[in-house]
């Protein structure tokens, strides 16, 4: 590393605050760093010429929000990339890591309703007008909300936070779905208008939480993330993500995993659904977590038990 730390990451308004954030933590303990964002445009920005093409269909699952950032890193063209670690793949590319991470923000799914909806007031799921549309590409939402509701119409729906909601706004779909991490982090938490709670929606793994990734023989820069890493943060995405990779977890998957750690006891909860929501498996487990691979075993053993139960359909759809 040059005497200046060079960030890469998407250019989105939220990707740009989550950077911003990782600044002003590093700000704190190192006041005389130097850093230098560089954006870097990947294969799962939103253009208006792609249409609107579902996330499950779309080439590269969520490799694509991070592929030519990863690419730029392993290359010696920034040191460090930072990412929602809900977008990334449960395996990383040989040679990167990501074991340092912001205290997770609020992990929970916001619905957002049209104007419409928003004049009756709807406080619950059951009160969304029937046939409603649903504007979303994330197939965990999709088919969680179909369980529960199968009469609504989900809507392949892409662009940044913005954009999503400037097509809510102008009618293009009676509801949309964020995760209200983001809300929060843009300030705009009040366009949230119904918070799911996780027994109503489990989040997606890793929802809320923010990843810095290095290449793993980087101990200049492993040394300084080290001082900002949020350790209970990392413990229960790990726990997470391994859900996933003993899954196969991909943007195919309806795949919802949520760990809380107390007193370092972790409750892990997983929920998997079939794309039309028509299947739902879920379970739960508690244990002792005070290190990753405690953390990983935990993961590991709740994903081997849903493995075990899975119909092939649902864990090659």
């Amino acid at each position: 590393m040059d005497n200046v730390l060079k960030i890469g990451s998407r250019g989105s308004p939220l990707a740009l605050k989550q950077v911003e954030m990782v600044q002003d933590a590093l700000a704190v303990e190192f006041p005389d760093l130097e850093t230098e964002v560089v954006i870097i445009e990947t294969s799962g920005d939103w253009r208006p010429s792609d249409g609107e093409v579902p996330l499950s269909e779309a080439k590269g699952g969520k490799a694509q929000f991070a592929k030519e950032i990863e690419e730029a890193l392993l290359a010696g063209e920034v040191d460090c990339a930072v990412h929602s670690m809900k977008d990334m793949d449960s395996v990383l590319p040989e040679g990167l890591m990501i074991d340092h991470m912001l205290p997770r923000e609020d992990a929970r799914d916001a619905l957002l309703f049209s104007d419409e909806i928003r004049e009756i007031d709807c406080k619950t799921l059951s009160c969304i007008p029937v046939n409603a549309s649903v504007g979303t590409v994330s197939v965990r939402r999709g088919a969680f909300l179909l369980s529960k509701r199968p009469d609504l119409k989900i809507e392949p729906f892409r662009g940044n936070v913005q954009t999503r909601i400037g097509k809510l706004r102008v009618g293009q779909v009676d509801v949309t779905m964020l995760a209200i991490a983001g809300l929060k982090r843009l300030g705009i938490e009040s366009e949230a208008d119904m918070i799911l709670e996780p027994e109503d929606m489990l989040p997606a793994a890793a929802q809320g939480a923010i990843g810095i990734e290095i290449r793993k023989n980087d101990n200049d820069t492993l040394a300084i993330f080290s001082r900002i890493s949020d350790y209970k943060t990392m413990l229960c995405v790990k726990a997470e993500r391994f859900v996933l990779k003993m899954l196969n977890g991909s943007c195919h998957s309806p795949i919802g995993a949520y760990a809380v750690l107390n007193n370092n006891e972790m409750w892990l909860r997983v929920c998997v659904a079939s794309l039309d929501g028509a299947q739902v498996f879920e379970d739960e487990i508690r244990g002792d977590v005070e290190d990753v691979k405690a953390a990983q075993i935990l993961g590991a053993t709740i994903g081997a038990r849903l493995k075990m139960i899975l119909p092939e359909s649902i864990l090659g759809q």
